[in-house]
């Protein structure tokens, strides 16, 4: 009994180190000084082909939207509302009603305004969730840091 219950748990132990976790999406970040006293966020997600990440603007009995919220710094604030480019718009029968989403590609941008000259760090969270024709992945909290520099 002992000898089938060590194989059972090699068995198990093997077969999870050979599961793959799905990870489609890739995040980068980047930020662009305007001015002294403006700069610009852009935040990337990456793809994988087949796959979608949602729009920021969703109607609620759908999909997860892609949401961020940024610390609060005594360093800058938030200038406006993130925006992103114009999403592709599709029913889906899923979730029976139109959603907008991005493939392959999207930046996100935020605009702030810097409080003093020394070099910031934003910092935030985003949630998203991604999709194929066949499954959704359950949503993903990604912590963010971007560096502003001088």
């Amino acid at each position: 009994m002992k000898k089938a219950i060590l194989v059972l748990v090699i068995f198990l132990m093997s077969a999870a180190a050979y599961a793959q976790i799905e990870s489609p999406v890739k995040w980068s970040y980047a930020a662009k000084k305007i001015s002294s006293t403006e700069a610009v966020l852009f935040l990337r997600a990456t793809i994988d082909d087949g796959w979608h990440i949602y729009a920021l603007n969703l109607k609620e009995g759908g999909p997860i939207k892609t949401s961020f919220s940024f610390t609060p710094s005594k360093e800058y604030s938030l200038d406006g509302k993130t925006v992103e480019p114009t999403p592709v718009t599709k029913y889906e029968p899923n979730f029976k009603m139109d959603v907008t989403y991005f493939e392959k590609s999207v930046t996100f941008q935020q605009k702030i305004k810097l409080k003093s000259a020394n070099a910031a760090v934003v910092k935030g969270k985003l949630e998203y969730m991604t999709c194929n024709d066949k499954k959704c992945l359950p949503p993903e909290d990604v912590d963010f840091s971007i560096p502003l520099g001088k």
